[in-house]
């Protein structure tokens, strides 16, 4: 399959690839799975948490996702760069397991629901980064270099994956299999692709966060759901990755759609 995007070349070696045996298509289910539950579990994470997610909504100020919007967008921007420098040196080395990130992602969505929206739209710059640093820490176990600025780019790629109620949840697989163009034109259009829909999401967070106090409850439970989310989007991404690597984009892209389908969950499509 071929996905074409002006900001993105497709790099894939021609020639013949080997056919998917049983344990790759063993892989591919496994994260076709993987994918299904972490949009169940974020979706009941958030109901539960925020309550009547759409009350929520409706209460927040007028210009608020406006607002949102370009926090995200700059959150991005900035995780860009600073995901990648928080990673380097002991410390940050030993800030990398799943665990220690939704601990992370917890504390501060705690913190940043203290005094509601105020707070919380202050926090999201934090949360993204922690989000960024542990996607990029599953890219890295799957065998990519996540100090690498392409490695960086396909991280960013998981913050286009959607979520409750935005009706294009899942893996968005026109962003795998090319690699995206290294250029600084590049990341602007990624970022603006992208963004969107992660303000989306952070939308949906920060109506659980817009009452003081009870917002830092629901902050930090909607930041551990959201952070657990990205993670398991991020196994889906790099591994969907790691398998073209070795039987080709189109094999394993087809089967996951299958699986996919069999299971009835949304794929995004760009």
């Amino acid at each position: 399959m071929k996905h074409e995007r002006p900001d993105m070349i497709d790099v894939t070696p021609e020639g013949s690839w080997p056919a998917l045996d049983d344990a790759a298509r063993a892989e591919i289910k496994a994260l076709a799975d993987r994918q299904r539950a972490a949009n169940g579990v974020l979706m009941k994470a958030v109901n539960y948490v925020g309550g009547q997610v759409e009350s929520g909504l409706k209460a927040l100020p007028e210009g608020a996702r406006a607002q949102v919007d370009k926090v995200a967008r700059l959150a991005l921007e900035k995780s860009f760069q600073l995901a990648a420098r928080t990673r380097t040196g002991p410390i940050g080395r030993t800030v990398g397991s799943d665990r220690l990130h939704k601990v992370l992602g917890t504390v501060t969505g705690a913190i940043g629901g203290v005094a509601g929206l105020g707070t919380a739209l202050t926090e999201l710059p934090f949360a993204t980064t922690i989000i960024f640093r542990a996607v990029q820490a599953v890219a890295e176990e799957h065998g990519e270099d996540p100090q690498s600025a392409e490695t960086r780019m396909e991280c960013l790629a998981v913050f286009g994956a959607g979520g409750p109620g935005t009706g294009d949840d899942g893996i968005d697989t026109s962003f795998i299999g090319a690699r995206l163009t290294l250029t600084g034109t590049a990341l602007h259009r990624l970022i603006a692709t992208v963004a969107p829909r992660f303000a989306t999401m952070m939308t949906q967070k920060l109506a659980s966060q817009s009452v003081p106090i009870l917002g830092a409850v629901a902050g930090a439970g909607t930041n551990y759901a959201f952070v657990d989310y990205y993670i398991q989007m991020a196994h889906v991404h790099f591994g969907l990755r790691a398998l073209f690597r070795k039987y080709g984009d189109a094999a394993v892209t087809e089967a996951f759609h299958a699986y996919i389908a069999e299971s009835a969950t949304p794929v995004n499509r760009a």
